[in-house]
């Protein structure tokens, strides 16, 4: 059995993230019929297309063709969910939209995946990530050395919009079980962002500050050793970074350096005295977490790929043995699997998929946010752990942080901690004790999941592994978090964010043939692993409606480290490379790319020589498409490139980009981060909310990750202080106020 079998889904969309959400559904058993205009989608020549739309079956129609939209209104009312991509009012008008279709088939979940968001004067833009970064003010917040913003290779943000659409989906099933109702959801580009590179920050501040491209501190950076290879040094926290100035000798060093010297450039130094395998080897052997930088086409072979199944192969029939990522998340009791390359769909199977199901009767049920009931007790700690829990308190879990005396070690780190722990109440518990242990696995009685991020080995150390969760709980969900998997030489490493950006080559990638690696200031595989959990959970608590038991869950960074590169690790004997970027990379081509006007920066992201043309008229270039033979693959910093950026140089911003839109330009503005903050269409789309902290002040934060009609999303609350809600939470799951009190003078339990 998997969690979501039986399940029809009608994927209406193209290019990334709705087709990616749809294969999430069909990794985990979903029947996908892939509905494609007459010419195919949009990107059917990349890479990314054979992975994203795996396991479905095609079929070709044509929307503007009475009888072709009819066919897919059939196909619609024999299914659980519809899958749509077109921008704000065209769905209205081919009678497409949630209104129109829940209206005609009440069980329905139709989501929608707008590129940017839902209303406002760019919601109409066609997918392009480089805008969408550019508009929210994410291209801006990437580390870089000149003031400009900076291309992301990756196309994080569509990876992030991609999978919270995939969870938002299995949430608005999860309250199907409970009402009989379907609903319409919604999780735009701009919802992708709020998740991927959150905008959460102090209302006075200039918004997320650019960091250094080598990274942010020197216990957390980039260093080049002497064979000229480079690593990655995370020691985040102060045990780590203790380990590594005794390997590293600095003590003794910097006893004999001027009082005034910068130990960032001092570590420099000392890596320069040894080749990087020396290093990587010494470092190891004091634990001392740190990785090599690699290169991206070796990610699929390594060790934690192989080991733990997150790489698979299958024929293609003209292309030869197409490697790409697995199934990024292992359900213990109803695993996903990849079982095949997309295919063209049968008539008969159309037939059959276009068979309305037999009415159910609605039990009822008020609308509220799709999770409200379910209990999450959280022992993530840093990001991605604690981040899983918070998407589900987004979607209206009940989440109770769990922490030791020490707390979470991520708190000093302010707003950032606040991020990625909104919308919880706080318990403060020793789980070492045994009395402190015995008090969380009552709580585990009544709660629905448990989410944690334990290097491998602790849950059990401590007793409260999934068999330990299941023999009080049998409907319990554990969901466990790792670095590299939970098979393999090493399964048992510590990791950090940047380990996985470093190994899996997207640092390499980021900084182009032969530059320096880049450090992602967005923690990438972080957030990824975050979301993949929730949605793992939300799976699982699906399977649960069927099954009636919990099940246990396990992923890992590793596996987001594939997943959000799956368009360039999808490979095949004599594929084209991917692309990769530069020192502080601009862009792809002379066409697609970041420009600087008189006062302020643009996007241009054009797709064929009419805009081409059109580009040309508004800025008086001589000749371009005839002077320069495949104009739309000249090189980002070529001769055409410089005669649009002098053409750029002395005219205004606003003015450009209306202009350019006027003329049918694909063109954007690119948004410092505290410009993006004040950006009339995302307040006015819902997408911003103003709160205030007790301890940081007035905060701009994003409100929610999707919308749901038939309940609202979002944080009820901000973070928790260490242990806030203990008494609280234990007197609502049945403890006696004798049995809170022994507890409590007993420093099992507390408040910070």
């Amino acid at each position: 059995m998997t969690a979501f079998q039986g399940l029809r889904v009608v994927d209406v969309s193209q290019g990334l993230a709705g087709p990616m959400a749809t294969m999430l559904l069909a990794d985990f058993g979903a029947e996908v019929i892939k509905v494609e205009p007459p010419g195919g989608d949009r990107i059917r020549d990349q890479a990314g297309y054979l992975t994203w739309n795996r396991g479905k079956a095609r079929t070709t129609l044509d929307l503007t063709d009475a009888d072709d939209l009819a066919s897919l209104q059939a196909l619609i009312a024999g299914a659980d969910v519809a899958v749509f991509d077109h921008g704000p009012g065209r769905l209205e008008a081919l009678g497409l939209d949630a209104a129109t279709l829940t209206g005609q088939h009440p069980r329905l979940i139709h989501l929608w995946t707008p590129p940017f968001g839902v209303s406002g004067p760019w919601s109409g833009l066609p997918e392009h990530h480089g805008m969408l970064a550019g508009l929210t003010g994410t291209a801006f917040r990437q580390g870089g050395y000149a003031d400009q913003p900076i291309w992301h290779v990756m196309p994080m943000v569509h990876y992030g919009q991609a999978v919270m659409a995939a969870g938002a989906v299995a949430a608005a099933l999860k309250d199907r079980f409970r009402t009989g109702l379907g609903q319409g959801v919604t999780v735009s580009g701009a919802h992708g962002n709020a998740e991927i590179a959150g905008p959460l920050g102090l209302l006075d501040s200039p918004g997320m500050m650019q960091g250094h491209p080598l990274g942010g501190s020197a216990s957390y950076r980039l260093y080049q050793c002497q064979d000229g290879e480079w690593l990655f040094l995370a020691t985040l926290f102060p045990h780590f970074f203790e380990r590594a100035v005794t390997v590293l000798r600095l003590r003794e060093r910097i006893a004999e350096a001027p009082p005034t010297f910068d130990v960032g450039r001092f570590i420099e130094q000392v890596f320069r005295e040894k080749p990087r395998a020396d290093w990587l080897a010494i470092l190891a052997a004091q634990d001392v977490p740190a990785a090599a930088v690699s290169d991206r086409a070796d990610w699929l072979a390594s060790g934690p790929m192989t080991d733990n199944a997150l790489r698979v192969t299958l024929e293609h029939e003209t292309l030869g043995p197409v490697v790409m990522p697995g199934v990024p998340v292992r359900l213990s009791d109803t695993p996903g699997s990849v079982r095949g390359l997309m295919r063209e769909a049968a008539p008969a199977e159309l037939k059959a998929f276009a068979r309305p199901r037999p009415a159910q009767p609605a039990p009822g049920g008020e609308a509220r946010a799709p999770l409200a009931g379910v209990k999450v007790l959280d022992l993530g700690t840093v990001i991605a752990g604690a981040y899983a829990s918070a998407i589900l308190a987004n979607f209206g879990a009940d989440v109770v942080k769990i922490e030791s005396a020490e707390g979470d070690p991520f708190r000093p780190f302010g707003p950032g901690f606040t991020n990625h722990n909104r919308g919880k109440r706080g318990l403060g518990l020793n789980l070492k004790d045994p009395e402190g242990r015995a008090a969380f696995l009552d709580l585990a009685r009544g709660a629905d999941v448990v989410v944690d991020n334990y290097r491998l080995g602790v849950r059990t150390r401590l007793g409260i592994d999934y068999a330990a969760l299941r023999a009080v709980n049998p409907r319990i969900i554990s969901a466990s978090i790792n670095a590299y998997g939970s098979a393999g030489a090493e399964a048992h490493l510590p990791g950090f964010d940047p380990l996985l950006q470093a190994r899996s080559g997207m640092m390499a990638a980021q900084g182009g043939p032969g530059g320096e690696p880049v450090f992602h200031s967005v923690a990438i595989n972080d957030v990824a692993t975050a979301a993949v959990t929730a949605f793992g959970v939300i799976a699982a608590l699906n399977a649960r409606e069927t099954t009636g038991l919990g099940q246990n869950i396990e992923t890992c960074l590793a596996a987001q480290s594939a997943l959000f590169q799956s368009g360039a690790l999808t490979t095949w004997p004599g594929a084209p490379a991917p692309p990769t970027g530069e020192r502080d990379c601009i862009g792809f081509t002379a066409l697609d790319r970041y420009y600087p006007c008189a006062d302020g920066w643009i996007t241009l992201g054009l797709t064929d020589e009419a805009e081409a043309r059109a580009l040309q008229a508004v800025l008086g270039g001589e000749d371009w498409p005839e002077r320069y033979p495949d104009i739309l693959r000249q090189p980002r910093r070529g001769d055409l490139a410089y005669e649009i950026g002098v053409a750029l140089s002395e005219r205004g911003r606003d003015e450009v980009v209306a202009a350019l839109t006027t003329a049918g330009v694909a063109v954007a503005p690119v948004f410092r981060g505290d410009e993006a903050r004040g950006e009339p269409w995302l307040w006015d789309s819902g997408f911003f909310e103003l709160r205030r902290h007790p301890m940081w002040g007035d905060m701009v934060a994003s409100r929610a990750f999707a919308e749901f009609s038939r309940g609202g999303a979002g944080f009820q609350r901000l973070d928790p202080d260490l242990g806030e809600h203990s008494v609280e939470v234990l007197r609502e799951a049945g403890f006696g106020m004798d049995r809170i009190r022994r507890l409590a003078e007993a420093r099992l339990i507390f408040r910070g």
